[in-house]
This record gives structure tokens, C-alpha cells and sequence, in this order.
């Protein structure tokens, strides 16, 4: 059977072929390196995270899991005087494939959010692979969420308002955290936002094929951010669901689940088989694949139709989840 790509939105397309000239789709170990230098990577680090004066930031160092070191959690709160109750907190953990990226890559996504909802947002920085293999960045995020909601108050914030949320490799790492929240009976997030997820390594959906060597973060990039988390244990049976979420067997008792993704993305696939697994459990989630979109478009293509339309419906989602 031939793998036939589904086509890019033609405003996407253009950005697409702009990045491609500074990012290729695929990334080898070999270029780890020379990724974290790319100028296509501060395409997303390169936010003002103070929006114009609406946030003030702080960079503050907590304390990391136990025996481990030290984790920055960036935290943006609104400049404008509270509206008499303390705000929500959106929890965000940034994307990069587990090798890329710290906590001001892609923040601008969750600023844009918490600036329409009156929110906190804190943006966790974690260990990356292969330096720091599983479980280092899943336990950082873990450390830094506890923090979170132990401090929220402190922060002006509401730690019963507190939402999880997290683009591609922070997307797998948020849908873990949710796993761990659940089973070590920590706090509990009123929501989740598992953005463009990386859930699953075993990267053999059909999608990954029909993206092989096209787009952003394609087959080649996928497998290399993998085996950079997991080494020789990736697509093995004992995989964690820690890791990688996909291999949880039991997905109940997780929060309302926000999911979307771009049809023309490698980990289309992976996304709609984790949503239709929470329905199936019994569990509340909500569900977008945006046509034409490629692996991050909102990011790259901030100002394009389909990621202005994406962002609305995301604000939407919280706003309703928020209301309750």
C-alpha cells in the first residue's frame, strides 16, 4: 500500500517551506546538536513572555525529584489587578521531540491563553535526552507540578484551577503526568491539554509513514526522539506508560482531556487513538485534527487562519472548563 500523504493547508505550506529550509523534517542523533542551535528552534523561544507588559515573569528554581537536581519554572503572571478570586494555572510543558527546547519554547501558545482568561501561567524546564533518559524529564515535570499546586496560592492562584498542558514531547510528557497524578494520588489538574502529543514510540501508525520525510518532525525525527528518551527498550513490549502514554492499559480516572492535531502530522494517528480510548473508559474528551495542519503549525504559523481557528477553539475549551 502506498503511504499518500493528505495535503497542507496552502497558507501553511508556504511557512512549511520556509522552516524546512532551516529545519528539515527528519533529525538523526547525529544532529541532536546541531538542532539545539537551529534558528528555527528560537522561532519558538524567541517570545517576549512579559506579551507587552501584560504578565510579569519570574524565573524561580524549586526543588527537583528527590536525589536529583534543581528544576526553573518560569512564571507569568497578569499585571492587571485580580478580579476578586484567585486565577487558574495553566501548568506548561514545552515541545522539542524530548531533545530540544527549555521553558520559554512555545510559551507564547499558553501566555496567548492566560491572557483572554485572566490565568497563571508557570512553564516547566526539564532534563532532555539521551543526556537525561527516562524518567528524568516525566519526573521533573512531575516535581515541578507539585510545587505548582503547593504554591499556587502564594502565586495568586487557584490550586483547585489548575490546568495541565503540553505541546508534542510536553504533550506526551502532560499525559503522563496525568498517569502519575492518578496513581500516586497527587493533586489533580481540572483539566489537560495534550497539544500535537507525542504518545507513543512504537512509531508505526500509518500516519508516520504517510509523513515520512516530509513536514515537521517526521518518522526519522520521531524514532530519533524516542530512542533518545528510552535507548534500546524503545518499541519493546515493557515500554512505561510513563514514558510513553500510548501503552496505558487502563486510561480512567484521568481529567477532561483536551486533544488536537494536524491531519498532515506524523503523530495524527496516535492522537485520535488516545481520545477514542478515553471515550471508551468512560472519560471526557474533546477531540480537533485540523486539516492541512503540519506537526506544530501554531507555533511556527502563529497568525495563519487554521492556527488562529486552532487557538479559539482551545480558549473555548478552557473557558467552559474553567466555568465549572
Amino acid at each position: 500500500m502506498a503511504h499518500v500523504p493528505p495535503p497542507f493547508d496552502p497558507e501553511l505550506a508556504v511557512t512549511l517551506k520556509a522552516v524546512n529550509q532551516v529545519m528539515p523534517p527528519a533529525l538523526t542523533a547525529e544532529q541532536i546538536g546541531m538542532a539545539r542551535r537551529s534558528p528555527a528552534l528560537r522561532i519558538l523561544a524567541d517570545t517576549d513572555p512579559t506579551m507587552g507588559g501584560a504578565f510579569e515573569t519570574e524565573d524561580r528554581t524549586v526543588p527537583g525529584p528527590d536525589g536529583a537536581p534543581d528544576i526553573s519554572l518560569l512564571i507569568c503572571r497578569p499585571t492587571t489587578p485580580s478580579a476578586g478570586r484567585p486565577r487558574p494555572v495553566v501548568y506548561f510543558a514545552h515541545g522539542g521531540g524530548m531533545v530540544l527546547g527549555d521553558n520559554r519554547s512555545g510559551v507564547e501558545l499558553p501566555l496567548s491563553w492566560a491572557r483572554e482568561l485572566d490565568a497563571i501561567v508557570v512553564s516547566v524546564e526539564y532534563r532532555l535526552a539521551p543526556e537525561h533518559p527516562h524518567p528524568a524529564s516525566v519526573e521533573d515535570v512531575y516535581a515541578g507540578l507539585l510545587w505548582t499546586a503547593e504554591h499556587a496560592g502564594k502565586l495568586g492562584g487557584d490550586p483547585g484551577r489548575i490546568v495541565t498542558a503540553g505541546t508534542s514531547a510536553g504533550g506526551a510528557l502532560t499525559a503522563a503526568l496525568g498517569l502519575l497524578l492518578r496513581d500516586r494520588e497527587g493533586p489533580r489538574p481540572v483539566g489537560q491539554m495534550l497539544l500535537c502529543a507525542m504518545l507513543d514510540d512504537r512509531n508505526d501508525s500509518p500516519s508516520t509513514h504517510q509523513m515520512a520525510g516530509i513536514g515537521v518532525f517526521d518518522r526519522t525525527a520521531n524514532d530519533t526522539a524516542w530512542t533518545a528518551l528510552l535507548g534500546e527498550r524503545r518499541g519493546r513490549p515493557d515500554v512505561s506508560p510513563y514514558a510513553a502514554p500510548a501503552r496505558a492499559e487502563d486510561l480512567t480516572g484521568l481529567p477532561p482531556t483536551f486533544m488536537d492535531v494536524g491531519s498532515a502530522d506524523t503523530l495524527r494517528d496516535e492522537v485520535v487513538a488516545f481520545a477514542s480510548r478515553l471515550w471508551q473508559s468512560g472519560g471526557v474528551a474533546e477531540l480537533h485534527v485540523w486539516p492541512g495542519g503540519f506537526h506544530s503549525f501554531i507555533g511556527f504559523a502563529p497568525e495563519a487562519t487554521l492556527s488562529r481557528s486552532a487557538r479559539v477553539v482551545q480558549v473555548d475549551w478552557l473557558r467552559r472548563l474553567l466555568a465549572e
